[in-house]
């Protein structure tokens, strides 16, 4: 469970217990839901157990082996569906909602699954769980294989604009009422373009300042499933 704000403790072992993988990458996991990836370090965790970086080197090769064991540890919390043809786009739908949701949960850790191929068991039970929801709808292999890779890339840079700001927040100011400020700034810089060479921008500032997250995942989201629907059946 995350740390209330303002409130930050070192995770030591317990007395007579040593280092474990499961221990670091908990201690990991809980920087990461507290300050963010950026704070993801072997030298950063280190520091949470009051020692050295060399100490975790002995449970953990290097940070990227330490990031890739948290990417596995969240990808677990996934809930995963027995493929039912009856069902499959439903079924390929929450799926992306739930991936969307945990993701959301872990700050900007949709960061570091862009372009990474999964390895960890728990990154291969959800990926061979899309494929398998996809040839339960009779989607042909090579076209499926394409179809997790462009829904994964949706749902992670969905994620990505949902919980993190397209601006830097200065220290000690409120976040939201700085996206406010942001959006306000942003409104006023379109109404003012000149409307004979940007009508169309100029006309519909409040559509495109006022997009509902949630809305818009769900448009591109059954977009996507229509598209992969349409070669149900057919030929690779």
């Amino acid at each position: 469970m995350p740390l209330p704000p303002g409130r930050k403790r070192r995770v030591k072992a317990p007395p007579g217990r040593p280092l474990t993988v499961d221990l670091i990458v908990d201690t990991a996991l809980q920087l990461l839901v507290s300050e963010g990836l950026d704070a993801i370090s072997m030298r950063k965790v280190a520091k949470e157990f009051d020692t050295g970086p060399a100490s975790l080197y002995a449970h953990v090769s290097d940070k990227d082996e330490l990031l890739e064991l948290l990417l596995d540890k969240i990808a677990g919390q996934v809930t995963l569906p027995e493929p039912d043809p009856d069902r499959w786009q439903e079924q390929l739908k929450d799926l992306a909602r739930e991936i969307r949701k945990v993701w959301g949960e872990h700050k900007d850790i949709a960061r570091a699954f862009v372009g990474r191929f999964p390895v960890g068991p728990n990154q291969l039970r959800v990926a061979d769980t899309l494929l398998g929801v996809l040839r339960a709808g009779r989607i042909p292999p090579k076209v499926a294989v394409y179809a997790v890779d462009v829904l994964g890339r949706y749902v992670n840079a969905e994620t990505l604009a949902s919980t993190g700001p397209a601006f830097q927040v200065e220290p000690g100011k409120d976040p939201e009422r700085s996206a406010q400020e942001y959006t306000a700034r942003i409104a006023d810089y379109l109404r003012a373009l000149p409307p004979q060479r940007y009508p169309h921008i100029v006309d519909m500032v409040d559509q495109l300042l006022g997009q509902d997250s949630d809305q818009r995942f769900e448009f591109g989201l059954n977009l996507l499933v229509q598209s992969f629907a349409s070669y149900a059946g057919k030929e690779d």
